[in-house]
């Protein structure tokens, strides 16, 4: 296949849907000689904040001179975004090529009655991104979860060390409607005698994981248990953080903006310490520069200082409330919500938490059939119809709001969807 070959198979790969359960996976891995066997792996789970603990700890180890994988799901802008070496992304003739060999893979393994039925787009990359790793004999490989953990793809690595970052209400169609069905989904990554990083806060989630780690002999580590644990500071320009572990003092300040993100950087950091057991020519301070240093696009992105631009996915309750603290705190007055969302999210909760905190809110769509119309998000939002603007071309609605914002020495906020910033950000409507 072609590259164009390979983007349209995948489109057709996709409605297949969300497929819980390991069995297909396992059996086209070992068709292709089991590649997830030849570099230890890092999991990482959680509700929110998995990408960006991923990519703070793979900056921290990548930092320390280990060739170091990362998978994550979704991108923004291009596929090849979800498999990359340290920050350099997969060529597109090696995405091409590495599909192929999974497709004909999966297509035998139909063929011959040992697959139920045909891999999911998931599980596609997932198989690709372990033949790569392979090829490009990875040190180790950092793999964000999907979703869930317990019947997730990844999920099928015996990883060195297991992370939870957060754990809230979000694909519970898939997952469960309650925080302890849900954590009881993310804590099927924990491997016996495996070693689990959570930076979940007490609580119902939290008594969760403590008890599957018990129950499997995991040493667990809580960046948010023990008194002084982890401390935020207020700084005028943003936050400062200290984690404190074992008689050690932490403090750092991440470029990734937000209170969460401080939350996130603990766990990365904590992760980090757990594996300089195993490393132990890990350098901390290169660890701590790593996790301060580190990118990740579409999480409180800065993309236009006048008028101020932001985006972030904000596509749960757990991210749209911490996306509402860090615009009460930092994002200029006034503000101008552009907002989109997935028809299939409970996006109620959402709402109530962001469009208050706007003068006006342009209502948009995203070209995918998944996607809520603006008119039935206004239906969700009658409370704030007098400042809503129904506009479903994402250019005119966001520059509008640009408009607004530069007359009145505002700011600009694109959110509600990952999908929504990758729309932005691959039509450079930023750049028009």
């Amino acid at each position: 296949m072609n590259l164009a070959e390979c983007r349209s198979y995948l489109e057709r790969v996709e409605v297949y849907g969300i497929k819980f359960g390991l069995d297909n996976i396992r059996k086209v891995l070992r068709y292709l000689g089991d590649p997830q066997t030849r570099f230890p792996s890092v999991l990482v789970a959680g509700t929110n904040g998995k990408g960006s603990v991923a990519a703070m700890l793979t900056e921290a180890l990548s930092r320390n001179g280990l060739r170091t994988g990362l998978y994550t799901s979704p991108h923004l802008v291009s596929v090849e975004e979800r498999v990359r070496v340290g920050r350099r992304l997969i060529s597109s003739s090696d995405f091409c090529r590495l599909l192929s060999r999974v497709k004909t893979a999966g297509d035998r393994l139909v063929q011959s009655g040992t697959l139920k039925g045909p891999l999911t787009y998931f599980e596609h990359l997932t198989a690709l991104a372990f033949l790569y790793f392979r090829e490009k004999n990875v040190d180790v490989a950092v793999l964000e979860v999907g979703m869930g953990g317990r019947f997730d793809a990844t999920n099928v690595v015996t990883p060195i060390v297991s992370v939870i970052t957060s754990i809230g209400l979000d694909h519970q169609k898939y997952l469960g409607s309650t925080l302890s069905r849900i954590a009881a989904e993310k804590a099927g990554i924990i491997k016996p005698g495996v070693p689990v990083v959570s930076g979940l806060p007490a609580g119902t989630a939290r008594r969760v994981i403590r008890k599957k780690a018990g129950e499997s002999g995991s040493p667990l580590l809580e960046t948010q248990a023990g008194d002084g644990a982890y401390r935020a500071e207020r700084k005028r320009a943003g936050y400062r953080f200290v984690f404190r572990h074992q008689g050690e003092t932490f403090r750092f300040r991440p470029r990734l903006q937000g209170l969460h993100q401080g939350r996130n950087a603990a766990v990365a950091l904590a992760a980090a310490l757990v594996l300089s057991e195993t490393w132990r020519g890990l350098d901390l301070q290169k660890v701590l520069a790593g996790i301060e240093q580190a990118e990740w696009p579409g999480r409180l992105e800065v993309v236009s200082r006048r008028p101020l631009v932001v985006l972030d996915g904000a596509h749960n309750v757990e991210g749209a409330g911490a996306l509402a603290a860090y615009v009460r705190d930092f994002l200029p007055r006034p503000v101008f919500l552009v907002f989109a969302v997935m028809g299939d999210k409970d996006y109620r909760p959402i709402i109530r938490l962001l469009f208050p905190l706007a003068r006006k809110i342009f209502l948009t769509s995203m070209p995918m059939p998944r996607a809520a119309a603006p008119q039935e998000v206004l239906s969700a939002a009658t409370a704030f119809r007098k400042k809503v603007v129904l506009e479903p071309d994402v250019r005119r609605a966001l520059g509008l709001a640009r408009s607004l914002a530069k007359t009145a020495q505002g700011s600009v906020l694109a959110a509600g969807s990952l999908f929504l910033v990758g729309e932005i950000k691959k039509r450079r409507l930023l750049f028009q």
